[in-house]
């Protein structure tokens, strides 16, 4: 099995109604879909409906309002979650789990998309070119505080508790109201995603925890972040 890989915005309470969320949904899946073939169709998780056989979602902006506005789609005290699959088998393609609209003090709202752990479909979709395309995806439709794509093994060994905003992955974004990115050493690479904020890239290769000068790379640019005050908790 290979590294098990991720991608996750997460931004503190923002309470947002049903129509508001789902506009935000619909323009995820949209420009999700425009990363990989794979992510051009998706399935309700069947444990929603405890049916044996998924069924096929249209991530429509009507679709959502109308799935926002069922009880098993509330989550917390005002929000909205909603889980769907692109139906490969074998862990050959992606999830995804949504949690939007909640408001409050220490709440984290959030997106995420698991990547497969198995070749051809690790290979196919854990590159540069299809996860910054999902991290952007992310930024535009949800405006997260913060984003990464990491492996799990990487992020547990840059952090004791993985807490969203207080570690680095292979891309890590920040929103632009969390403050500027301080100069980073090579071979990082920091650019803008539209007026959002900064996507930073640790290495132009895909990242792995087993290689050492991957992890000494993270260690460092996370004490650099550290200092300019970007390593914080998000919520």
């Amino acid at each position: 099995m290979s590294d098990l890989y991720y991608a996750a915005a997460y931004w503190s309470g923002r309470r947002e109604s049903a129509e508001e969320c789902a506009g935000r949904a619909a323009t995820f899946f949209r420009l999700l879909s425009a990363c990989h073939s794979d992510y051009g169709r998706w399935y309700e998780k069947a444990g929603a409906r405890k049916k044996t056989h998924p069924l096929q979602v249209e991530p429509t902006r009507e679709t959502f309002v109308r799935f926002f506005g069922m009880k098993r789609y509330r989550a917390g005290n005002n929000g909205f979650s909603f889980e769907a699959w692109t139906g490969h088998p074998d862990n050959q393609g992606g999830m995804v789990l949504l949690g939007c609209g909640e408001g409050g003090e220490r709440v984290t709202n959030l997106a995420q998309l698991y990547c497969p752990s198995e070749p051809p479909g690790h290979d196919r979709l854990v590159t540069r070119a299809v996860l910054s395309g999902v991290v952007r995806a992310m930024v535009l439709a949800w405006d997260p505080d913060w984003a990464v794509v990491t492996p799990d093994d990487f992020r547990d060994q840059l952090s004791e508790r993985g807490l969203p905003g207080t570690f680095v992955g292979w891309m890590t974004y920040y929103s632009r109201q969390w403050g500027d990115v301080p100069t980073l050493p090579e071979p990082v690479e920091v650019s803008p995603v539209e007026d959002k904020g900064t996507l930073v890239v640790l290495t132009p290769e895909r990242l792995e925890a087993t290689k050492t000068e991957h992890l000494l790379l993270g260690r460092r640019v996370q004490e650099v972040l550290r200092e300019a005050g970007l390593l914080r908790r998000v919520g």
